[in-house]
C-alpha cells in the first residue's frame, strides 16, 4: 500500500540486500528510498536479480533510478559484493553511508584497518599454500577477501557519478554529517562508536590473540612473517610429521588473525534505528554481543556498547527487527546460556522484543545454510518467534506443500528440534516453498 512503510528483504543466499521505502517522507513530497547492503557468499546471480527487482521500486529522476540513501554496514563480502558488479550505471544516489572503520583516514581505526589488511593477507597466503582450511574456513577466507573493486565503486565511482561524497558514520556523527532530505521520519546511528580501536579492539585484547596486537603495534611485518612460504609437499630434509606440524602452526596463526578481524569487522557494523509515526525499526548489520560490557581498555561487542552508552535510544519495543548476521548465534543477544539469561544479553532482548509487545513486532532473516553449518541457529530463531507476530510454522507449511524435510540442508543436525516452532520469515525456506525472491514486511 502506498501509505505503508515497506521493507523488502531480497533473497541473496547467504548475504544481505534490504530495501526500505518510507512513504511521502522526502522533502520533495515523494517516497524516500533506502538500500542497506548488497552482498552474498552465494551465487552473484542472486544479486543481479535483486537489483533488477529493486529498480522497479525506484523513481526515475533525471534519467536514472534514484536511491536516496545507500548504507553499507561493514566490509564483508556478504554485505558488499554487489558493488563490485556492473549493476549501478543507471542508478543515482542522494547519500552514501559507510561505517567509520571503512574511512581510510579515520584516526581512531588505525589498528582495526591494519588488522583487517594483515588478516586478509594471512588468509590469502594460507589459501595460496593449500593449507587444509576445510569448507567452513575456506568460506571465512572468502568473506574476508579484499574486494578492491567494490570499495573503489563505493568510495569513488558511485559518489562521483552522483555528485556527492561518501559519509563515514558513527554514533557521534553530527546532525550535519547525517543530514538527509527526510521529513516525518528520523534515522539514528547507534553504532559503531567513533573510537573503533578502543571499543572493539581494545588495548589488551584477548590473551589468546595477544600476539596479533603485538604484530600490529610493532608496525606489522610482512604477511610472510606470520604465514611464510613453504612447499606444498614436505622437502626431503624435513620429517613429514614436523612438516605437518609447521603447516598446522601456520594455519593456526592465520586463523587467529582472521577470527579477531572478523569479530572487529562485524562490530563496526552501522546500526540504524529508523523511527516513523511512532514505530521503531532496527537494522543492525552483523553487530555481535557478549556476556557483559567490559569497562576500561578491554575489547567489547557492539550490542554491549550500545546498551551501556546508547541505552536511551536502543531500549524500547521494536516494530521491526532485521535478524543479525543471517541468524547467527552471536548477533542477536539472548539467553543462550545460564549466564546470558541473567545478564545483559537477555535484558537487551527483553527491552527490544518483549513478549508482551509481540503483536506489534516483526522480524525477518536473510540466510542460507551452507559452509557455515550452524548458520542460522534454529533455536535462536524459535526464541525470536516467541516475540514477533509475523512468524511461519515451516513444519506445517512443508507438510501442506507435500515437501519432505530431506530437502532442508542438514535438517537432523540443525533444524529438527525447532522446525515446528514459530520462526521469523526466512529467505532460505521461503525459496524452497516457491517465493518470488524476496520477503516483504509492511508497517502502518
Amino acid at each position: 500500500m502506498a501509505d505503508k512503510l515497506l521493507i523488502r528483504m531480497f533473497d541473496v543466499g547467504l548475504g544481505d540486500c534490504i530495501y526500505c521505502r518510507i512513504p511521502k517522507a522526502h522533502k520533495e513530497g515523494r517516497d524516500f528510498h533506502i538500500l542497506i547492503d548488497c552482498g552474498t557468499l552465494s551465487s552473484t546471480d542472486y544479486l543481479s536479480a535483486a537489483v533488477e527487482n529493486l529498480k522497479t521500486l525506484l523513481p526515475l529522476i533525471k534519467g536514472k533510478r534514484r536511491i536516496d540513501l545507500l548504507v553499507v554496514t561493514h566490509e564483508h563480502k556478504d554485505h558488499m559484493t554487489g558493488f563490485g558488479m556492473d549493476l549501478w550505471e543507471d542508478i543515482s544516489f542522494g547519500a552514501i553511508w559507510m561505517n567509520a572503520a571503512m574511512d581510510p583516514s579515520h584516526p581512531e581505526a588505525e589498528k582495526a584497518k591494519k588488522l583487517h589488511s594483515f588478516a586478509a593477507g594471512a588468509m590469502a597466503q594460507a589459501l595460496r599454500l593449500h593449507l587444509a582450511l576445510g569448507p567452513e574456513l575456506t568460506e571465512l577466507a572468502n568473506v574476508m577477501a579484499l574486494n578492491a573493486d567494490a570499495m573503489r565503486t563505493l568510495r569513488v565511482t558511485l559518489p562521483k557519478a552522483s555528485g556527492i561524497k561518501p559519509t563515514y558514520v558513527h554514533a557521534d556523527s553530527s546532525k550535519a554529517d547525517l543530514s538527509l532530505p527526510l521529513t516525518s521520519a528520523t534515522i539514528s546511528v547507534l553504532g559503531p562508536e567513533r573510537d573503533i580501536d578502543f571499543y572493539y579492539l581494545g588495548d589488551e585484547g584477548d590473551p589468546s590473540l595477544r600476539h596479533a596486537l603485538t604484530f600490529i603495534d610493532s608496525g606489522l611485518p610482512p604477511v610472510e612473517a606470520a604465514v611464510p612460504e613453504v612447499p606444498v609437499s614436505a622437502p626431503g630434509n624435513l620429517d613429514p610429521a614436523d612438516f605437518r606440524q609447521l603447516r598446522s602452526r601456520m594455519l593456526s596463526t592465520a586463523l587467529a588473525f582472521a577470527d579477531l578481524d572478523g569479530k572487529v569487522c562485524n562490530n563496526t557494523s552501522v546500526v540504524l534505528l529508523l523511527e516513523w509515526k511512532g514505530k521503531r525499526l532496527l537494522f543492525g548489520g552483523d553487530a555481535e554481543w557478549d556476556g557483559a560490557y567490559k569497562k576500561g581498555t578491554k575489547a567489547n561487542c557492539s550490542w554491549n556498547v550500545m546498551w551501556n552508552l546508547r541505552k536511551n535510544k536502543l531500549k524500547g519495543a521494536l516494530n521491526f527487527y532485521k535478524v543479525g548476521h543471517h541468524g547467527s548465534v552471536n548477533a542477536t543477544p539472548w539467553g543462550q546460556t545460564a549466564a546470558a539469561s541473567k545478564g545483559e544479553p537477555l535484558a537487551i532482548l527483553n527491552a527490544i522484543l518483549p513478549e508482551a509487545s509481540k503483536a506489534g513486532a516483526n522480524a525477518i532473516v536473510s540466510t542460507h545454510r551452507a559452509n557455515y553449518p550452524t548458520i542460522p541457529r534454529a533455536d535462536l530463531l524459535a526464541e525470536i518467534g516467541k516475540r514477533v507476530s509475523n512468524t511461519r510454522n515451516y513444519a506445517a507449511l512443508f507438510k501442506k506443500a507435500k515437501m519432505t524435510t530431506s530437502e532442508v540442508p542438514r535438517f537432523a543436525e540443525y533444524e529438527k528440534e525447532s522446525f515446528s516452532a514459530p520462526q521469523p520469515v526466512r529467505t532460505d525456506l521461503e525459496r524452497m516453498l516457491g517465493s518470488q525472491g524476496f520477503i516483504d514486511v509492511e508497517i502502518e
